[in-house]
């Protein structure tokens, strides 16, 4: 009974997170993993035997930042993430405790062309080694003229991506990798420092000469998607032609930071993890081609970490179209004085038809339609997305920082928004109104080096939703836990119109689900009437002018069941975009939200779906569920 009424209460803030952005519940969490923040002055006692005294031993630590007062615990089996919240966050000495998100790279379906090109094969495209990431006017190679010769400092941009392919010879031959110097040469009995099993350098991590791969927990950051070494080249590209036959010497290192999957999915203790690993081990620039829409408060905490170490954080603003003033995208809408959310241009300078954007939350643009780029295996592939625009703004903040070593992340980010091309077309979807410009950017830090450093305090302050699910009694009222504080006044008045406008929506939407049972048991839907697959695969579910994404858990030809941020309409349509468990393929449908007797839960019958599907749709479903396993 109790579950029943928490799915009913998680359906009711779908209206909540539409009318609403900043009021999202998520659901989209590691199961058994909670995160934990003390109060500063809590710490010295250790949350460890707080949890001892409250859980009575049902939970173990798995992690801890102590300059973050930050805990990562795995729950013992039986232990639920719920139970553990509503433990937890009453105690005095508990700061917050949130579940454990899972956060995915932005997506780059996008591409143009998905064919892999060799070096012969871009040395024939480009002329014979001209630079050809983009066409647009962002004056990369002019930049090159007037750069330093040389400088104290090799900038170092942490890659926290999908990992990068560092065999890649764009990488071998520049020399651009990062090396940790505590993890290489020999140690004291002559063993090689990268592979004698010891933490020479007493990081935390052994033998991390590299890196670091924190989806696998080893020393081994090597790319198994695209993405990340995509990422990487980009970067690498913005200081130099990486389509030369022969390469110079770098002038941007890049750190691999691996914490998506293969999947391209991972999650937020993850991305914790390498985040702070990137500010305590050199790093001056972390580039965030990923992203989700759950607020994190210690993801939050950790991104002021590495501004309180003056690094410039660069962020996807993502690619549902959609305006992030409006739906929320984090890491992009974190607050945080030094980050820099990066929407996506074309070459002739119009916002890419992909891109997010946001008037307010959303800084500059750059070039990310038809990308070339690197791949895993010494090829280049061109992908398109808000993925690709943030490593060109990740690489003019490296230049500029070589330029001017001085400068703080937050005065880097100053010189890239106030170095751009301010475009007509970009007035009102970016906050500086242009596309970014890597001469002018080089320009002004060469003006910039006796500057003495400076930025202003910051505290990660914000509203986050505590709880996964929490309901009572009746229709379902909502337990959620507030952080006190003010963010730029980013949720204080949004939420009291929240709390007000909360009872109308769930009247509604009871009103609807009501309606819903009624017809499902009056058509005899609770029936199944085709066969069932288990299948964990991303779904986009289009709402009016929304894109949304959530998580489908099985499918037939008749339809699926998802977990999904969608709006229950009366009579409404909504359109999907399915993506295979493979990920290589996708298929648009549309479908409307019904409820299932059988299953006490919700989820989309495809229309059409007693005529029968499209052959396409049909024979692709069919393909895709040949080895799943059968849902019961």
């Amino acid at each position: 009974m109790k579950r029943a009424c928490a799915r009913k209460h998680i359906l009711s803030l779908f209206f909540l997170g539409l009318l609403f952005p900043g009021f999202v519940l998520a659901q989209n969490y590691v199961p058994g993993q909670v995160i934990i923040k003390l109060r500063k002055n809590s710490y010295a006692g250790g949350v460890q035997a707080v949890v001892a005294g409250k859980m009575m031993g049902q939970a173990s630590l798995k992690a801890d930042y102590p300059e973050m007062n930050l805990q990562h615990y795995n729950l013992k089996d039986g232990v639920t993430v719920e139970q553990v919240m509503q433990q937890m966050q009453s105690d005095p000495n508990i700061e917050y405790i949130e579940p454990n998100y899972i956060l995915r790279k932005v997506d780059d379906a996008h591409a143009s062309d998905t064919q892999a090109y060799s070096q012969s094969d871009v040395e024939a495209m480009s002329g014979g080694g001209t630079f050809s990431q983009n066409y647009a006017a962002v004056k990369v190679t002019e930049s090159w003229s007037i750069m330093s010769a040389s400088s104290a400092v090799v900038p170092v941009v942490a890659i926290v991506d999908t990992g990068v392919d560092y065999n890649h010879h764009i990488f071998v031959d520049s020399g651009a990798m990062w090396a940790n110097s505590g993890e290489i040469g020999t140690d004291s009995g002559g063993h090689d420092k990268r592979s004698n099993g010891v933490d020479d350098d007493g990081n935390g991590y052994v033998d991390d000469y590299r890196g670091w791969n924190f989806h696998a927990g080893n020393n081994n950051p090597m790319d198994d998607d695209n993405h990340g070494t995509h990422v990487a080249g980009i970067v690498l590209g913005v200081g130099q032609d990486i389509f030369a036959t022969t390469m110079d010497p770098a002038k941007i290192r890049i750190m691999p930071l691996k914490f998506l999957g293969a999947d391209g999915s991972g999650s937020t203790s993850d991305a914790i993890n390498a985040i702070y690993y990137a500010a305590r081990n050199g790093a001056n620039v972390i580039n965030n081609s990923w992203g989700g829409s759950n607020y994190s408060q210690s993801l939050h905490d950790a991104l002021a970490y590495a501004y309180s170490r003056k690094l410039t954080i660069a962020a996807a603003a993502g690619n549902y179209s959609s305006n992030n003033d409006v739906t929320a995208m984090y890491p992009s809408n974190y607050p945080v004085p030094s980050l820099i959310a990066v929407a996506s241009t074309t070459d002739s300078d119009g916002l890419s038809s992909f891109s997010n954007y946001g008037r307010s939350l959303v800084h500059v643009a750059a070039p990310g339609s038809g990308i070339l780029s690197s791949v895993p295996g010494n090829a280049y592939q061109y992908l398109s997305g808000t993925s690709m625009a943030t490593p060109f703004v990740a690489g003019m903040a490296a230049l500029i920082y070589r330029e001017a070593p001085n400068l703080t992340g937050y005065q880097i980010k100053s010189v890239v928004t106030s170095s751009v091309n301010v475009l007509s077309g970009l007035s009102s979807k970016v906050s500086s109104s242009g596309r970014v410009n890597a001469y002018n950017s080089v320009n002004i830090a060469k003006s910039q080096i006796a500057v003495a450093s400076s930025q202003p305090s910051y505290v990660a302050n914000g509203i986050s939703d505590r709880a996964p699910s929490s309901a009572k009694a009746g229709c379902g009222t909502v337990d959620r836990v507030y952080k006190q504080g003010s963010e730029e006044g980013a949720f204080g008045a949004q939420s009291l119109f929240v709390l007000l406008a909360f009872a109308l929506p769930l009247l509604v939407w009871c009103a609807m689900r009501a309606r819903s049972r009624a017809q499902a048991k009056k058509a005899n839907l609770g029936r199944r009437q085709h066969e069932r697959f288990v299948m964990n695969s991303e779904i986009q579910v289009k709402v009016g002018d929304r894109q949304l994404s959530g998580q489908m858990k099985t499918i037939s030809e008749g339809g699926l069941s998802f977990d999904a941020e969608a709006m229950l309409e009366k009579g409404g349509i909504l359109t999907m975009t399915i993506t295979s468990p493979d990920g290589r393929e996708q298929v648009e449908v549309q479908g409307r939200v019904v409820w299932s007797e059988q299953s006490q839960g919700y989820g989309v019958q495809f229309e059409n779906a007693k005529e029968g599907l499209t052959a396409g749709i049909q024979q692709s479903i069919r393909q895709w569920t040949s080895g799943l396993t059968r849902a019961k």
